[in-house]
């Protein structure tokens, strides 16, 4: 897990933010069966399945799930990702509802208002927002999904395992990030503001 966290008066960047888990289960014990990013799994599934199969056509890269395929983990900083799979402003009223309830299951690790805050500008650029999809849609099928837009970039990622055995993407570890593109990873646009209006010499 790394999470940045810029506070300026009365805003926040929470971004880069990266959570990853291998195992992503607790085999045994009092807290038997319990999963991380349970709900980031199944909330991804269940929108990808609500799209009408031209959609699901044009959201997906590659029906087959071979590598770990994260765009912008550590060390790509600001990395140029083409906007790619299906334009959300394709949506229906349904199928937008869980795209949003997917989007808040990220950015509601922040306080509520502030998430909030975060929320409304995310959905001022749904229009320019995409969904991209990698992999199969079985329960038990590995698989890649994006949202991006100007404002954010999400990225959940099923990879090869490290410590467990298996050479191929696998349910059992999972990594997740959030970016702010266009320069405000680590506050960055933040801090220019405040020394453009406050460090003036």
């Amino acid at each position: 897990m790394v999470i940045n966290y810029c506070i300026l008066g009365d805003q926040i960047v929470m971004t880069p933010a990266f959570m990853g888990s291998e195992p992503n289960y607790i085999a045994e014990g009092e807290n038997t069966g319990t999963r991380t990013f349970e709900n980031e799994e199944k909330l991804g599934l269940a929108f990808y399945h609500s799209l009408e199969s031209e959609q699901r056509k044009t959201a997906t890269l590659f029906n087959r799930k071979d590598y770990n395929y994260n765009q912008a983990a550590s060390f790509d900083d600001n990395a140029i990702v083409p906007y790619s799979g299906l334009n959300v402003i394709a949506l229906d009223e349904t199928q937008m509802n869980l795209l949003q309830e997917l989007i808040s299951e990220y950015i509601g690790n922040i306080k509520e208002g502030h998430a909030e805050v975060r929320m409304d500008e995310i959905l001022e650029h749904m229009d320019h927002t995409y969904f991209a999809w990698i992999g199969g849609s079985d329960e038990n099928d590995a698989f890649y999904y994006r949202i991006q837009s100007p404002v954010v970039l999400i990225e959940f990622d099923h990879q090869t395992p490290v410590f467990l055995p298996g050479n191929k993407p696998s349910k059992k570890h999972v990594h997740t990030l959030v970016r702010t593109p266009n320069g405000n990873d680590y506050g960055k646009d933040l801090l220019r503001q405040h020394l453009e209006k406050d460090h003036q010499h």
